[in-house]
C-alpha cells in the first residue's frame, strides 16, 4: 500500500450501500471555509427522489457493464416487459454477500436475479467505477481541468465487516481505477460520528443547555442503521478531538431491507410464494414499481398512525394469481382469518390496517432493542449515556420510537439528515484523516519454520501457512 497523496484538490466519497448508493465531494477550499459544505447528486425514479440511487447493476449477455441504479432497474424492467431480459445479468442487494460469507474468496461468484453467475469482483468494481466516473463528469462541469490525480477517494464500509471483506472492497476500487495512493477506507459509524461532531446542536435535535455530546472525554454509542446492516460501536472523544473506538463494532442484518422482505413475505403469505416468484420473474417492471411505491409509503410510517395505508398494486399480480388459483385475490383474502378486516384488496389497491403495517417492523426493531439492552448491560458500555442514531433506516419514526422506549434513560441524538451522515462524514475524514484515532495493532512473533500440516492453498492457488503468528497482545495507538 502506497503513501496517501497529499497534492489533492478535492475529496470524493462513495457510499456503496446494500439498498442505495451515492457519492459526495468537496474541494479543499470549500472544506477550509465550511467542512459541511459538501455536494451530492440527486437521483430520480418516478415519484421517488433521493440523494442516493438504487444499488442495482445491469450487464449485457457478454457480461459487459450496461447501467447502474434506477436506470438499471428501468432498463431491465423494459427488457423483461418485452421478454428480452433472459440474456442480461441483473444484480440487486448483493452487498450483503460480503457480510454473509465467512470465508470470502476473491474469485467467488454472485448470482443475479435469474440465478446466472458472474464474478463478484467484476460486479463490485463495475459499480464503483460507474459512481467514480459519474462523479468525475459532474466535477468536470464545474472544474473543467479536474483529473484523476487531483482527487482523494474515500470508500465507506460497514464496521462489522471482517478484514477480508474490507480488503475485497479495496481491490474492487483498485480495479475500478482508484489506486491505493488516492484511496482511503472509512468505517461507516466513524464517518457518521465525524459528521455529527461538526453539526450545530440544533441540527442534532439538542435545544437545551448543559448537554454537550462531543466534548473531550465524552462517550457515546453509534447506532448506524443502513439498508442492509445495523452497525453498533462505542466511541470516545479524545482531548485532541479525535475519535477512539472503545467497543468493537457489532450488529446484524437488521437494516431497512428487512422491512421490504417482511412486506414481500406478507404478500407471499396472501397469494403464495410461487405466485410472488413468478410475478418477480415475469413482471419485473411491475415488481420494481410495487417496491418503489412501498419505499415512498414506508418513509411516513409512524407508531401513532391509525389510518389504513393504501398501496397501489399492479393488476398483473391479481391476473397471475387468478390464472394459477382460478379466483381473485379480493375473494381469496377473505378466506384467511389472520387478515380478516385487516387487509383488503380492491382493484389495484391494497388497503392495510395501520397495525399490520407497523407489524412489518417488529422483527428488525425488536431484535435491535434486545441487542441494545444486552450491550448496555456490559461493563464497557454501562456508563455510556448517549445513543447517536445515523444511517438511512434511522430516519424511520417507528425505529426511533422503539429505541426511545427500549432505552428511556439514554440521550437519543438523531441529526436532521441521518441518511447523509456517512457520506458527509467520509468527505470530512478524507480532508482530515487525523480525526480518527489510529487503529488497533496486534503484536507478536511469527514462526521461523512452516509445518507442512498447516500449509494451505488459497483461492488463487498460492501456498500459505495458517496459525504461525504467536500473539502477545494488542495496542491501541
Amino acid at each position: 500500500m502506497g503513501t496517501l497523496n497529499e497534492d489533492y484538490l478535492l475529496v470524493a466519497a462513495i457510499d456503496f450501500g446494500t439498498e442505495y448508493s451515492g457519492y459526495a465531494f468537496s474541494t479543499r477550499d470549500d472544506y477550509s471555509r465550511d467542512p459541511l459544505k459538501v455536494a451530492a447528486n440527486t437521483w430520480g425514479a418516478g415519484n421517488l427522489m433521493s440523494l442516493k440511487t438504487s444499488t442495482c447493476v445491469l450487464f449485457d449477455k457478454n457480461k459487459k457493464f450496461h447501467s447502474f441504479g434506477f436506470e438499471a432497474e428501468d432498463y431491465y424492467s423494459g427488457y423483461a416487459l418485452d421478454d428480452e431480459h433472459h440474456d442480461y445479468y441483473f444484480f440487486r442487494r448483493f452487498k450483503m454477500k460480503l457480510f454473509d460469507r465467512m470465508q470470502l474468496k476473491r474469485k467467488f461468484m454472485l448470482e443475479d436475479e435469474m440465478g446466472k453467475k458472474m464474478s463478484a469482483m467484476d460486479v463490485f468494481s463495475a459499480c464503483i467505477k460507474y459512481l467514480k466516473d459519474h462523479l468525475m463528469k459532474r466535477c468536470q462541469r464545474n472544474l473543467p481541468n479536474t483529473i484523476d490525480s487531483h482527487i482523494r477517494w474515500v470508500l465507506t464500509v460497514p464496521a462489522i465487516w471482517n478484514d477480508t471483506s474490507k480488503q475485497f472492497m479495496r481491490e474492487a476500487a483498485n480495479k475500478a481505477g482508484i489506486i491505493d495512493e488516492q484511496l482511503m477506507i472509512a468505517l461507516e459509524p466513524e464517518a457518521a460520528s465525524i459528521y455529527c461532531q461538526h453539526l450545530p446542536m440544533t441540527r442534532l435535535g439538542i435545544t437545551g443547555g448543559g448537554f454537550v455530546p462531543f466534548a473531550p472525554g465524552s462517550k457515546y454509542l453509534v447506532f448506524d442503521a443502513g439498508g442492509g446492516t445495523v452497525d453498533i460501536t462505542v466511541h470516545e472523544i479524545q482531548s485532541s478531538g479525535s475519535l477512539k473506538e472503545l467497543y468493537k463494532a457489532n450488529g446484524r442484518n437488521w437494516g431497512g431491507t428487512y422491512i421490504d422482505i417482511a412486506f414481500r413475505n406478507l404478500l407471499a403469505d396472501i397469494v403464495g410464494n410461487d405466485v410472488m416468484d413468478d410475478f418477480q420473474a415475469t413482471q419485473m417492471m411491475d415488481y420494481i414499481d410495487l417496491f418503489r411505491e412501498f419505499e415512498v409509503k414506508k418513509r411516513n410510517f409512524k407508531n401513532d398512525m391509525t389510518e389504513r395505508i393504501n398501496f397501489k398494486v399492479p393488476i398483473a399480480l391479481n391476473d397471475d394469481f387468478k390464472q394459477k388459483r382460478g379466483k381473485n385475490i379480493k375473494d381469496h383474502i377473505k378466506t384467511k382469518p389472520q387478515y380478516d378486516q385487516k387487509v383488503n384488496w380492491i382493484g389495484d389497491k391494497l388497503r392495510m390496517e395501520s397495525g399490520v403495517a407497523k407489524g412489518l417492523y417488529e422483527g428488525a426493531c425488536d431484535s435491535v432493542a434486545r441487542h441494545l439492552k444486552s450491550l448496555f448491560s456490559e461493563g464497557q458500555v454501562k456508563d455510556v449515556q448517549t445513543i447517536l442514531m445515523v444511517g438511512g433506516f434511522s430516519e424511520s419514526p417507528i425505529l426511533q420510537d422503539i429505541i426511545r422506549k427500549a432505552m428511556p434513560d439514554k440521550n437519543i441524538i438523531k441529526p436532521a439528515d441521518p441518511g447523509l451522515a456517512v457520506l458527509t462524514g467520509a468527505v470530512i475524514y478524507g480532508h482530515n484523516p487525523s480525526v480518527i484515532h489510529a487503529g488497533r495493532y496486534t503484536y507478536g512473533v511469527k514462526a521461523k519454520v512452516y509445518p507442512e500440516a498447516k500449509k494451505i492453498a488459497d483461492y488463487d492457488k498460492d501456498v500459505l501457512c495458517a496459525d504461525i503468528f504467536d500473539i502477545f497482545g494488542h495496542l491501541m495507538l
